[in-house]
């Protein structure tokens, strides 16, 4: 067995898996396993009562996180005449139209989100099926096709991130990075639970939220206890 596989079974030995958390002894545990020479992310998974098979039971979505994620997201702009130059004022890492896509044709990636003006979707369109199997594809439900680009480069800097249920109701999502103080954490974690319980469906019946693990991108998975969130 690798040193890293004995050192996952050892930091899983360190969690009681009949038992449920709060939050904060979960991030605190979580803290102190995460002892490897990166900066490990912290992600969150949680379960929903709904059935994503149903379209009226879709959920997707996008939150800024009040911390970020502690990593600078790289953005690329479709735009032209003046929404280019307001996209490169306000940080875009790539600005262009046909040129940028003929880039992106031919190989390149080299970005973490794609925005778009609606009036340069004909161009991006094109690139669907590059952009979607990564999950780059602009999308007006995500605020990423926008005439205010500005606001949509500048928020993914500050942290913006995109989350949809899975078929199994679950939402995987980044909250930032085990340096962050466990009060950072949660923080980002009440800015996504806050956005998920504004988007419940109104055909989701029973309980909404149904389970919450929280883990470091080495670590195991530890179970939290809803009422604490």
């Amino acid at each position: 067995m690798s040193k890293s596989g004995k050192i996952y079974l050892a930091d899983r030995a360190k969690v009681d898996s009949t038992k449920k958390y709060t939050l904060a002894e979960a991030i605190e545990l979580m803290k102190s396993m995460a002892l490897r020479k990166f900066d490990e992310s912290v992600d969150v998974a949680v379960r929903l009562g709904v059935d994503p098979r149903h379209a009226d039971q879709m959920v997707r979505g996008a939150v800024v996180l009040p911390h970020g994620t502690g990593k600078s997201a790289r953005v690329i702009v479709f735009a032209k005449g003046e929404k280019e130059i307001e996209a490169r004022d306000a940080g875009a890492d790539f600005v262009g139209g046909d040129d940028l896509a003929k880039k992106i044709t031919e190989g390149w990636l080299d970005f973490d989100k794609a925005v778009a003006t609606p009036d340069m979707m004909g161009v991006v369109g094109k690139l669907g099926r590059v952009l979607g199997p990564r999950g780059l594809m602009p999308n007006p439900k995500l605020g990423t096709v926008t005439f205010d680009i500005a606001r949509a480069v500048q928020d993914i800097k500050a942290g913006k991130i995109d989350f949809r249920v899975e078929k199994a109701g679950i939402i995987h999502a980044p909250v930032g990075r085990v340096s962050f103080t466990g009060q950072s954490i949660m923080e980002n974690i009440a800015a996504l639970i806050e956005t998920l319980v504004r988007m419940k469906p109104a055909s989701s019946k029973g309980n909404y939220l149904r389970g919450f693990t929280l883990s470091s991108t080495m670590g195991p998975g530890i179970r939290v206890d809803l009422s604490s969130l």
